[in-house]
């Protein structure tokens, strides 16, 4: 009897714990072949001509991506990396390797899908099936209490709903071993370089949080820990989120292990944002590329076409005049982190002074941001902007108010 060889694509899901496709794959094959591809579509200027990865968050993925590839190496297996289009480099090793079947995470963005049905399309060629699974948010879609088309788009009704009525599954445990042919061709993890960013782009690389699903769990012990006294909360750890490192199952399961309850703002911060996580993703499913639409699900609002070069500039290079704005726009491209109320501040003044269609400074974000997910981001901007699809947070405070009220909370 032959065995079954499944492949097991990695995309935002890096880490071994809490991975349904790994242990669905352990389960369901004989041997597994682990790949990830860095895709050159990431790592080229959009639009705005900002970059859709900048440097920071491209060197955070690197780091990840070596992580897995050491653990899993470790085990007896190895994770392969290449460079280029995924469509193009998966049939390739399925036919070298003799593979059954692709596993791997969907996501719900335009460009991430659109890129699932070309290896879709590329690999059913072969007769190769793709197989999809639900693995980036809390609650699973499955468990929610109504079906996609009828979530609420009112944030605080979703939120009461789903915790009333649907519950976290239990986080999957990491597998003890994991087997791969013998043979797997030897791979190395690429360079900044190598993925085609200058030599003044990289020396401007300035990285400050170590990748890793081993440092993802320890960023979160320490945020969990009763005597943390640091200023981040969620976006402590939002980066290991968004790339995967780190399960949103996993951080819910240690909050309710920890003594974190007992801070109940601390607790109740941190579960806000696990929820708006979700709902975004959701509503992005529910509304396909909404966040993405410079009127948002306010159809009959029409945001600015334009832009103001100068102000934008000022915006991002830090130099607008206005302190609180300033050093947080410097601080974002230094470190690639701020926090949410950091956020709020600099993203309301763009709307309000920078005079220019606000997809672009969410692009700016998306190039900057350490966390970087697409629901998120957009949708975030998208309420910040007026456009958002919760109606209650269209409407937003004014950029001194935020700042004044962050000048409280350092005080």
């Amino acid at each position: 009897m032959s065995k079954k060889v499944v492949l097991v694509w990695f995309r935002n899901d890096l880490r071994l714990h809490d991975n349904e496709v790994l242990a669905e794959a352990i389960l369901k094959s004989d041997l597994i072949i682990p790949v990830y591809c860095f895709d050159t579509r990431y790592f080229q200027k959009n639009n705005f001509d900002h970059y859709n990865t900048g440097t920071n968050r491209t060197e955070f993925l690197i780091q990840t991506v070596t992580a897995l590839k050491n653990e899993l190496k470790a085990m007896g297996s190895d994770l392969m990396t290449f460079i280029g289009y995924p469509e193009e480099i998966l049939p390739k090793l399925c036919a070298k390797y003799e593979v059954d079947e692709v596993y791997h995470h969907r996501e719900v963005a335009s460009r991430e899908t659109d890129i699932s049905e070309k290896v879709e399309e590329a690999l059913w060629e072969n007769k190769i099936n793709l197989r999809h699974f639900i693995g980036h948010t809390l609650f699973h879609k499955e468990d929610l209490p109504f079906p996609i088309k009828d979530i609420p788009d009112k944030f605080n009704i979703f939120r009461k709903k789903v915790e009333r009525e649907s519950h976290v599954r239990a986080a999957i445990p990491a597998p003890a071993k994991i087997i791969s042919p013998q043979h797997l061709e030897e791979t190395a993890v690429p360079t900044l370089a190598e993925l085609g960013f200058s030599t003044e782009e990289v020396q401007s690389t300035n990285l400050n949080l170590e990748g890793g699903e081993g440092n993802a769990i320890a960023a979160l012990e320490r945020l969990l820990d009763p005597v943390y006294q640091g200023i981040q909360n969620f976006t402590s750890i939002s980066p290991y989120i968004a790339v995967g490192a780190l399960s949103p199952i996993y951080v819910y399961q240690r909050m309710q292990e920890s003594n974190l309850i007992q801070n109940k703002k601390r607790y109740e911060r941190l579960m806000n944002m696990l929820f708006w996580r979700d709902y975004f993703r959701f509503m992005l499913k529910k509304y396909p590329n909404i966040f993405f639409k410079k009127q948002g699900i306010q159809q009959d609002i029409k945001g600015a076409d334009f832009t103001h070069p100068e102000h934008l500039e000022r915006w991002k290079n830090g130099t607008t005049g206005e302190d609180s704005v300033d050093e947080l726009m410097k601080a974002l491209r230094e470190t690639g982190n701020l926090t949410y109320a950091e956020r709020r501040l600099v993203s309301k003044y763009f709307t309000a002074e920078v005079d220019s269609n606000w997809l672009i400074g969410a692009s700016y974000f998306e190039e900057q941001l350490l966390d970087y997910a697409p629901a998120t981001t957009y949708g975030f901007w998208a309420h910040i902007s007026g456009v958002g699809t919760s109606p209650k947070e269209n409407s937003t405070p004014s950029w001194q108010e935020f700042a004044k009220k962050l000048q409280l909370q350092k005080q």
